[in-house]
């Protein structure tokens, strides 16, 4: 794009931002590049040259002026999109919305509320931040076409995000493609028209505090109440988790958490934090402390939209941050137990990039199991589901409830879990051992490879392609399965899969929400006496390999 087009389109954007903040901004530095600033044409090109596009994870990106961040102009016609796409199904569609803590989530919401009732859409917003399992939840619990989020959930602090939830024959869940296309093209199509022309009306409802009361009543219904609840800690880490869940909690007969103060209320600065992810190193520091001082050996955490949980333990003297895959092995073991004897359809899911555990689960129990494409929205998505999770600390242990990941419930039933295994003079971490006795023992970790440029992934990616390892942890590489054209029952997605000699694998794919390629190597040690202490040795050796190649 020439330097006068790209000011023009800059200027035509500018035109319609009815932010005061992000017009100031796209003034200055219109401003500089007229003066001929180059640094100035490079942030406008990068702002302008692509937009942010509606995928089957909704938006998500950057706070700031243009259509390639998150923006009023930029919200407003993905929701007069997302209403066409709505009233092309149904004559007169209905939905809800709900908003996190995160910088102009409210705005944003605020702005889809009316923005759809100008369209003739019946609107249900909620009046406060809230966990998106609650918003998830009050779309099955009314019966409505769809549900939005604003959220980017658990990204830096300077992002945000568009979700949306489909009802009907969707069930709740998350879009799926062809939807995805079929709402980014009315998106589009919307663009064509200035914002300040869209019909907008602020007659619309506010949701009724009975929503969080139901999803209270049945989260909490989840917990087996043991006699002595476990002391534990909690922290929001500066999200919208904390009254919904302490309310779950109390009402589960679980105790009251001693919560980590400087995260605790919604705070979209995430001031003592990088990125407000327990999966991040640093993330889950204060609560450490704050759990040394209560002498408390079991942490709790939501991310900042409370739909993931992150679990720590303190083994051996030392803290120890559960995986999600050992999280949701226990509670996917939990579940097939819960099942048994009762005569119905079960099945248990995993995306594929989480540990073959479940599956062991599965085979253990008779229960159907299935893998799917990464994201909750193909998980959840498996008929007769009792139980799925992926890796990435999100998992559905009550999907009569919610059709989504949802971090409270889950912790009721960890906690639950943990308070039942006190009663038995147990802990989480001898509970593992048993998990590794009955089924086998399962390992895992994770490459993360952050780069600046995104087109620095596919050239990674191929050395697993054309060139793959032949020995892995000592072990043969015997399959290298490619799906980029589709591979057994998946459509084309881009993923590499290595299988390793003994029940090992590696899959390496790029991460759907952020510039990272992923690396997830997964370890099985299913023989033999001592198998917790072997399968460790083993996701080593494989990780150790894996570095030297990717070196």
């Amino acid at each position: 794009m020439s330097s006068r087009d790209l000011i023009a389109r800059a200027n035509a954007w500018l035109a319609q931002d009815p932010d005061a903040e992000t017009a100031a901004e796209l003034e200055a530095i219109i401003a500089r590049a007229d003066a001929g600033d180059e640094s100035a044409f490079a942030d406008l090109s990068d702002r302008f040259d692509t937009r942010l596009t509606f995928g089957t994870a909704g938006l998500r990106g950057e706070l700031g002026a243009g259509p390639n961040r998150m923006n009023r102009v930029l919200v407003s016609q993905a929701a007069h999109g997302f209403a066409q796409f709505l009233l092309e199904r149904e004559v007169k569609p209905s939905v809800v919305i709900g908003y996190d803590g995160r910088v102009n989530s409210d705005v944003f919401a605020r702005d889809s509320a009316e923005i759809f009732a100008g369209l003739g859409l019946r609107v249900i917003l909620f009046d406060r931040a809230i966990p998106t399992p609650v918003v998830a939840t009050a779309l099955r619990e009314l019966g409505l076409s769809a549900a939005v989020v604003v959220t980017a959930s658990h990204n830096p602090p300077r992002d945000n995000g568009y979700k949306v939830y489909l009802g009907g024959k969707d069930a709740g869940s998350q879009i799926v493609s062809p939807d995805d296309t079929d709402i980014e093209a009315l998106i589009l199509h919307a663009t064509n028209l200035n914002i300040a022309d869209f019909p907008r009306s602020s007659v619309y409802n506010t949701a009724p505090e009975s929503l969080i009361d139901t999803f209270v009543e049945k989260t909490a219904a989840i917990s087996t109440r043991p006699a002595t609840p476990v002391r534990f800690v909690y922290t929001a880490l500066h999200g919208v988790g904390w009254e919904l869940a302490n309310r779950c909690y109390l009402a589960a007969g679980l105790g009251d958490a001693i919560v980590v103060p400087e995260q605790i209320e919604p705070d979209g600065a995430f001031p003592t934090v990088a990125f407000p992810n327990p999966e991040e190193p640093g993330a889950l520091d204060l609560a450490y402390a704050t759990a040394d001082r209560a002498g408390v050996e079991l942490i709790i955490a939501n991310d900042p939209d409370a739909d993931r949980l992150a679990v720590a333990i303190r083994d051996n003297g030392a803290w120890r941050r559960l995986t999600g895959n050992e999280v949701g092995s226990l509670l996917g073991w939990r579940a097939a137990e819960r099942s048994k004897g009762t005569g119905k359809p079960a099945a248990l899911a995993a995306s594929i990039v989480s540990s073959p555990a479940l599956g062991a689960v599965a085979a253990d129990y008779g229960i159907e199991f299935s893998y799917t494409l990464t994201g909750f929205k193909f998980v959840n998505r498996v008929p007769n589901l009792i139980f799925g999770y992926e890796e990435a600390l999100g998992y559905l242990v009550d999907p009569n409830k919610v059709r989504d990941k949802d971090g409270i419930s889950a912790a009721i039933d960890f906690l639950s879990m943990a308070g039942e295994l006190q009663e038995r003079g147990l802990t989480i971490a001898d509970h593992l051992v048993e998990f590794a006795d009955r089924f086998g023992a399962f390992a895992s970790t994770q490459i993360s490879l952050r780069v600046a440029n995104l087109s620095d992934i596919p050239a990674i990616s191929s050395k697993f392609r054309d060139s793959p390892p032949a020995m892995l942890g000592g072990r043969a590489v015997t399959a290298v399965d490619d799906f980029a054209n589709g591979f057994e029952n998946f459509p084309p997605t881009d993923l590499i899969r290595l299988t390793i000699d003994g029940g090992s694998r590696v899959i390496v794919r790029p991460s759907g929400t952020e510039p990272k390629l992923k690396i997830y190597i997964d370890a099985a040690v299913t023989e033999g006496s001592d198998r917790s202490a072997r399968v460790a040795d083993v996701v080593a050796a494989i990780e150790s390999d894996l570095r030297a190649f990717i070196a």
